[in-house]
């Protein structure tokens, strides 16, 4: 299948997922806009239009819709910690400026990138698929405000606008600047725990999978007229291969001649400091973020990891790069950067 040809904008284009979208746009010969906070002059070479804007600047966001064929929605606030307002207006309100580009300038597409904590439940999720509701109670307001953000874009789809939202989980490979280079420096320096039994199985997607199912989801959306089984769904996206997190962290560090991380905390123990440092971010002037939250507590302990079927069947999609070749160039990349 030929890749299309109509212009597209992708917020959030200069991040991990959003830069290496747009590298594989333009290897395709695509007209790329990207709209996002900090200029690319490097991007911008290359012929990309770049709209310097963030999430919270409806006008802008409105504005740089105009004249595109698909919208790839990647922008988010995204962190473990901060304030309900502050992600309710990037996630919620910026999507909801998204949308309201998209209907006023006649975009066709628009492929939203949400995130798998939104069916957040406490608990652990054995090959847990889309029939999973969304989460209403966490103690994380980023997983909150993304799961607004999907209700809405899902219930946006319509005759004028196709939508679809991707839930990929933990990204990872080169170039990553924050899961990885964010583990290591927590190695390095001794400060990295294993949570609860160490037994817990997690999904993951390699980079080059997550943006393989960013270009299916838009052709899955059909062309003007067709209301393919995409249309209004969300999807999540994985490599297929649930890992035992703790013992893949430390496959990691050995191959990187780096010690394992031995130290254990039990989860009761990791989720009672987690509402501690929560309380004292709260109510002191400390700056950063908390050493450890409620949520990272769950999110390092239970297990989380998905059925993917439903992104095989209705999207095409199939992970190309495994586990095993992604750790191997994830290494390459680590020992190349120095990190």
């Amino acid at each position: 299948m030929s890749a299309p040809t109509h212009p597209v904008l992708v917020t959030g284009g200069t991040g991990f997922l959003g830069r290496s979208l747009v590298e594989r746009l333009l290897s395709q010969g695509r007209e790329v806009a990207v709209l996002g906070r900090t200029p690319s002059p490097e991007l911008e070479a290359r012929g990309v239009r770049f709209i310097r804007a963030s999430l919270e600047d409806a006008g802008a966001v409105e504005a740089a819709c105009v004249g595109m064929g698909t919208v790839f929605h990647i922008a988010a606030k995204v962190g473990v910690w901060g304030s309900r307002k502050a992600f309710f207006r990037a996630n919620v309100l910026g999507t909801r400026a998204v949308l309201s580009g998209c209907r006023r300038h006649g975009v066709p597409r628009l492929v939203a990138t949400s995130t798998p904590c939104v069916v957040y439940n406490g608990q652990d999720l054995f090959g847990a698929d889309e029939t999973l509701p969304l989460t209403t109670r966490c103690p994380s307001p980023y997983a909150l405000t993304k799961a607004q953000a999907e209700r809405e874009v899902l219930a946006a789809n319509g005759a004028g606008l196709k939508t679809v939202a991707l839930r990929p989980h933990l990204i990872w490979g080169p170039g990553d600047p924050h899961l990885v280079p964010r583990l290591l420096a927590r190695a390095r320096s001794g400060r990295l725990r294993i949570v609860g039994s160490g037994e817990n199985r997690v999904d993951m997607v390699y980079i080059d999978n997550a943006v393989d199912a960013q270009l299916l989801a838009e052709s899955a959306l059909g062309e003007t007229g067709e209301n393919p089984p995409a249309c209004g769904r969300a999807y999540f996206i994985t490599n297929g291969e649930p890992v035992s997190l703790w013992p893949w962290v430390n496959g990691l560090l050995t191959e990187l001649g780096r010690p394992p991380v031995t130290r254990r905390v039990p989860f009761a123990a990791a989720v009672a400091a987690g509402a501690l440092f929560e309380a004292a971010w709260s109510l002191l002037p400390l700056r950063g973020e908390p050493p450890l939250t409620r949520f990272v507590a769950a999110e390092l302990s239970k297990d989380h990891w998905f059925d993917i079927s439903a992104a095989r069947r209705d999207l095409g999609y199939s992970p190309r790069v495994s586990m095993a070749a992604g750790k191997a160039r994830l290494v390459e990349w680590i020992r190349s950067a120095g990190l």
